[in-house]
């Protein structure tokens, strides 16, 4: 396998070569076509699973690279099932250590998953459009 771009900057994964054709298939929707060779040519620096991870939507995709384990993926669902929530709070209802909480904000902050907001007066933090369209789209809503 391996990523390679047509003159109109689509980006396909080669899954079989013969003579002067490729068999390609679109990442995002799995639709295979014929292309000539001549027609497409190596995408450096882009994995071919990377490609291949297309298939999964973006906003999905970010929170499976953000959230290491079920605790934190468990912070976000409960941000979007229950929040916004103060700092205090998370640390009062969640078995997460000061350190842990806000290394795994921060993490999702960049992101792009939940934003800082002010919660009863004090710093909080609400999941972002994005999170949220990738939640529903694990857990299926």
């Amino acid at each position: 396998m391996r990523t390679v771009r047509d003159d109109a900057g689509d980006v396909f994964l080669v899954v079989k070569e013969s003579g002067d054709s490729c068999k390609v298939r679109d990442p995002e929707t799995g639709e295979e076509t014929h292309r000539n060779r001549a027609d497409l040519e190596p995408v450096s620096g882009e994995s071919p699973l990377a490609t291949s991870a297309r298939a999964i939507p973006e906003p999905a995709r970010r929170i499976l690279t953000a959230a290491p384990d079920d605790r934190a993926l468990g912070l976000l669902v409960e941000l979007r099932e229950r929040g916004p929530h103060s700092v205090r709070h998370l640390l009062d209802a969640t078995d997460l250590c000061e350190s842990d909480l806000l290394g795994l904000l921060t993490e999702f902050r960049a992101g792009g998953l939940v934003e800082e907001t002010t919660v009863m007066g004090e710093r909080g933090y609400a999941t972002t459009e994005t999170a949220e369209d990738g939640l529903a789209l694990l857990s299926q809503d």
